[in-house]
């Protein structure tokens, strides 16, 4: 199975050049460390940037340099920064063309909760509600399962909705899945992971085709 990088590396793959892409935070901010060659994209944060790069090394690190997560980031040659009003504009304006979220759930029927567990204090909903709302192409980058092993994708989720029926795809730790008809469709295999086990690992409906190519990283 895969570790968070090669979560990212794989959905680095469904970069095209000349996109402008939204990275929400966690497993989708690894994405701008594994840019495929020959491929120029913009990485947006709704905190007002465009042209972030990968992360600092520690002799680059600018604390006063950051994405949506707190974290610190490297700004490409001609990355501009702008205040949150332009950047929300841009992401309703349906300006950006992927959006990669982190996931807690993911339904069957492409909803997502990823802002909320009840009873914990959290600071806001964030941007995800407008990315949700706004983005055609919205890729989860997750693990299949939670730290007890239970399954994170379901036939309808139990937290508090972020978003209803805008999720295409899914990558994992097990899997690349597209979500459509009411149903999981197993799209890839992580390298060394059986459909079998993918099947077990899913509480959602899954449809596994005849064959299942393994991913190529």
């Amino acid at each position: 199975m895969l570790d968070k990088n090669g979560i990212a590396r794989r959905i680095a793959q469904e970069l095209r050049d000349g996109w402008y892409v939204n990275l929400g935070i966690g497993i989708p901010t690894l994405v701008a460390n594994h840019i495929p060659e020959g491929i120029s994209v913009e990485f947006q944060s709704e905190n007002g940037i465009l042209g972030m790069g990968p992360f600092p090394t520690e002799a680059e690190v600018d604390a006063d340099l950051i994405n949506a997560g707190k974290q610190t980031i490297t700004a490409l040659p001609g990355a501009v920064y702008f205040d949150s009003a332009t950047s929300f504009a841009m992401i309703r304006g349906q300006h950006v063309q992927l959006t990669v979220l982190g996931a807690m759930e993911v339904s069957q029927d492409g909803d997502i909760a990823n802002w909320k567990i009840p009873g914990r204090m959290v600071k806001g909903m964030g941007g995800a509600m407008d990315l949700v709302a706004s983005a055609e192409n919205i890729v989860v980058a997750m693990m299949h399962t939670n730290k007890r092993g239970e399954s994170k994708l379901l036939p309808a989720c139990s937290l508090p909705l972020t978003g209803v029926a805008c999720v295409k795809r899914v990558v994992t730790n097990l899997a690349v899945l597209d979500i459509r008809d009411g149903s999981f469709h197993l799209v890839e295999r992580a390298p060394g992971v059986t459909a079998e086990e993918i099947q077990a690992a899913t509480a959602g409906t899954l449809i596994v085709p005849a064959e299942v190519p393994e991913m190529q990283l």
